[in-house]
């Protein structure tokens, strides 16, 4: 099955900075709208960051200014970047994208990666 692959994950001290990329393992519809989940131990996935195929972006308040989203309509690729980093960042990382066609949603995620900041 078609899905999204991350990479760029790992440990990082605070205040350091990481980024992650995400591509289509296979050949996907296109992507109207890609994006950045978390989820740490114990906690509910939440939003990190989208963007939408206009390159509109859209973050959580806990990472504006900090962490900047960019997709590649054409590829299908998004990535994350990642500064100032904090303990509370740290999560598996999932990507995801929604495409939609003849007026099915379809959507894409990612196994995860890991991201750890610690000292």
């Amino acid at each position: 099955q078609v899905q999204l692959v991350e990479s760029g994950g790992g440990l990082v001290q605070p205040g350091g900075s990481l980024r992650l990329s995400c591509a289509p393992s296979g050949s996907i519809f296109s992507l109207y709208i890609m994006g950045w989940y978390r989820q740490a131990q114990g906690k509910q996935r939440e939003l990190v960051a989208t963007v939408n195929s206009g390159g509109r972006p859209n973050y959580a308040d806990s990472v504006k200014g900090r962490f900047t989203i960019s997709g590649n309509n054409a590829k299908n690729t998004v990535s994350l970047q990642m500064n100032s980093l904090k303990p509370e960042d740290a999560a598996v990382y999932y990507c995801n994208g929604v495409a939609l066609n003849m007026g099915v949603r379809y959507d894409y995620w990612g196994q995860g990666t890991q991201v750890t900041v610690s000292s």
